[in-house]
């Protein structure tokens, strides 16, 4: 199982944070994965795909584990990692979607 690990830094409270993170949770929801939230952290679950994501005062960290169906789907880890750091910079720098 191939996994993806990608931190980014904020200096926001998590609950802005979260909230700046919805274009990311809106991209993933496109490809079936949804986020399970329970405080600042969050279960990620869909076909082939499983993670989390973290929150604290300090970083968001994105885990995600792609198991054979998705790689067998052709999901390159190195392309999704470059996807999510670009699109949680963007949440972050205000020029998200």
């Amino acid at each position: 199982m191939a996994e993806v690990r990608v931190t980014e830094s904020h200096s926001l409270q998590p609950a802005e944070a979260i909230e700046k993170i919805k274009s990311f949770e809106e991209m993933i929801k496109k490809y079936g994965v949804k986020a399970n939230w329970k405080g600042n952290a969050a279960k990620l679950k869909g076909t082939g795909v499983s993670g989390s994501i973290d929150v604290t005062n300090r970083d968001v960290t994105v885990v995600v584990k792609l198991g054979m169906l998705a790689r067998a789907a052709g999901v390159k880890p190195d392309k999704l990692e470059n996807s999510i750091r670009k699109r949680l910079r963007a949440a972050f720098d205000g020029t998200a979607d």
